[in-house]
């Protein structure tokens, strides 16, 4: 899979996407990871990419020509393939796990950072797919939510992770929030690793995992607790006449 980040900040997301998991994935070959600087397009002798919104109101607005031009050049050399392009906004759906599996399934995703006050809606109208938001909450820029899509998203492509547990057990993913984990030393500062979790019994293991899940799920994601009990109701075991 490819990603193409359009952004301002090329260094700021290489910083992050050059390590751990998805830096050897890269280095694998199993994922592409590639920045463009939107500077780099920009006509302005000064290299300018903003100027001042129509209408009046504080701050500055990221101007098509660059954008666009970017775009353009990226596409030029872009291989065949199912592709999306998103551009990361406040106002766009909500970033979940069904929306990483659903990206998942592209070959290529395209991701435009935006800055200051964000980008004349013409860039939006022209090149975007569909705008993501991480959250109800406003950053400096786009750049930390593309790694947050692209870390997501790879994350579950086949080869990234060592095995497809990894991810398909995990919190959210598996409709409930994650049960607790321990390792050694048995014994820290008087806290002792559940009993169950030695007895080497793996269907009881099994069963206190699944059970702490759903204790936890309950307290603390209500919404995701009751949205699963819906979706996996008990089974109710018919008594003998």
């Amino acid at each position: 899979m490819r990603f193409d980040i359009l952004t301002l900040f090329p260094q700021m997301v290489e910083s992050v996407l050059e390590s751990s998991i998805i830096g050897r994935a890269r280095e694998g070959g199993i994922i592409t990871v590639c920045t463009h600087d939107i500077r780099d397009y920009t006509l302005d002798k000064h290299k300018k990419t903003d100027d001042t919104p129509y209408g009046g109101g504080k701050g500055m607005l990221m101007s098509t020509q660059p954008i666009c031009d970017c775009f353009d050049a990226v596409c030029k050399n872009l291989p065949d393939g199912k592709k999306k392009v998103i551009y990361a906004s406040p106002r766009g759906r909500i970033f979940n796990h069904e929306v990483a599996k659903e990206l998942s399934e592209y070959d290529n995703l395209i991701i435009l950072c935006g800055h200051y006050e964000g980008v004349d809606e013409r860039v939006i109208e022209e090149i975007v797919d569909e705008e993501i938001s991480i959250g109800d909450y406003v950053l400096t820029g786009g750049e930390i939510p593309a790694c947050i899509i692209v870390d997501a998203v790879s994350r579950l492509i086949d080869g990234v992770l060592s095995d497809k547990e990894c991810y398909e057990k995990e919190s959210v993913a598996s409709g409930l929030l994650e049960y607790p984990q321990y390792t050694k030393p048995r014994v820290f500062r008087g806290r002792e690793v559940p009993e169950v979790l030695l007895s080497g019994h793996h269907e009881n293991i099994e069963k206190w995992r699944h059970e702490k899940s759903l204790e936890i799920t309950k307290q603390r994601r209500p919404d995701l607790y009751e949205r699963y009990v819906a979706q996996n109701p008990p089974i109710v075991k018919k008594k003998k006449k």
